[in-house]
């Protein structure tokens, strides 16, 4: 089980014996840890520093563009408040996702996804190009989706989204032959064709959030399917599934989450304050990904994400850096 300590103890001199060992690069493919802290107290990661590999990766989903508030607590009927700080961004999970592989990798993360033909769809388009994101975009004669997330002092956020989730899909005149090259796929929205195409990649993983409809439908066998464990709109049962993927991970925030097989794990708990959860799981998503492209176990997989998952509390707003045109 994932949450033994004695496992935990036995995974940290791994670890440790990694960074010596002038195998490591056996130990990780194309991926070398250059700096790693260990919390003894409770053989947490703290700190983390990869040299970068050459994994290339692919995510094919949605983009949305938020904005967000920071409020001292959540709306409530009747209650006019102010907004202590705000901003706006292209977001969503595909560009979350998208944005953490490209942290991950020297190589360049293709992203296909659909925007409305209008003035917030070539800020997103512009805003993920100069995050260094290439970007494949099926443009559509509607709105871009927007929404948006009021986050309180407690780093809790409610969102709301206007308009129709824009997915790319199997027609669009798009570079699908890159899918052939990728280590990693990433599927946020699509059809099941998309999933089809991308089965290619060594490791398919998506989210239930895409529907498990269009996911039974493709008949393709997932490496993982990712979802919140406290959402509504992803929760789901085993049975529900046509094929069994290799992994489910459903995640229940600081409370850890449950991996199928492997049983419940913890979430790693930030030292600092908590500032914004949204995209944390999108970034553990993101990890997940990269640690199984890597041929990393699953528990390994599992650290890294909650590392991810962990830092993204750490700010306000999905991204560390504030990009601009």
């Amino acid at each position: 089980m994932i949450e033994k300590g004695k496992d935990k103890i036995v995974f940290v001199y791994y670890l440790l014996v990694c960074l010596v060992n002038s195998y490591a690069n056996d130990i990780y493919p194309n991926n070398s840890i250059n700096k790693l802290m260990i919390e003894e107290e409770n053989y947490n990661f703290q700190d983390y520093k990869f040299i970068k590999g050459n994994l290339k990766f692919a995510v094919i989903g949605h983009i949305e563009w938020i904005n967000f508030i920071e409020v001292d607590q959540l709306p409530q009927p009747g209650l006019i408040s102010h907004s202590k700080k705000s901003l706006e961004y292209p977001a969503g999970g595909g560009s979350v996702i998208a944005k953490r592989l490209r942290e991950l990798t020297n190589s360049e993360v293709h992203f296909f996804t659909a925007l409305g033909n209008d003035f917030y769809g070539k800020q997103c388009l512009n805003i993920l190009e100069n995050m260094g994101i290439k970007l494949h975009v099926g443009w559509r004669d509607k709105p871009t989706r927007k929404g948006f997330s009021v986050i309180d002092s407690d780093g809790e956020r409610s969102i709301t989204i206007i308009g129709d989730r824009l997915s790319p899909n199997h027609i669009d005149d798009l570079d699908w032959a890159i899918l052939d090259e990728m280590d990693g796929v990433f599927i946020t929205a699509g059809d099941k064709e998309l999933f089809k195409k991308s089965r290619v990649a060594k490791i398919l993983c998506t989210t239930p959030r895409v529907g498990l409809n269009i996911i039974n439908e493709s008949e393709i066998f997932l490496d993982g399917l990712i979802g919140s464990n406290l959402d509504p709109g992803e929760v789901f049962s085993l049975d529900e599934l046509k094929l069994n993927p290799k992994y489910v991970i459903k995640t229940e925030g600081e409370n850890g989450g449950i991996v199928f097989p492997g049983g419940r794990y913890k979430a790693i708990k930030t030292k600092k304050n908590k500032v914004d959860s949204y995209g944390c799981g999108d970034s553990f998503a993101a990890g997940i990904l990269y640690g199984l492209s890597s041929d990393w176990n699953i528990e390994e997989s599992l650290n890294l994400a909650k590392i991810m998952g962990r830092n993204c509390s750490e700010h306000f707003g999905p991204y560390k850096k504030c990009y601009q045109l």
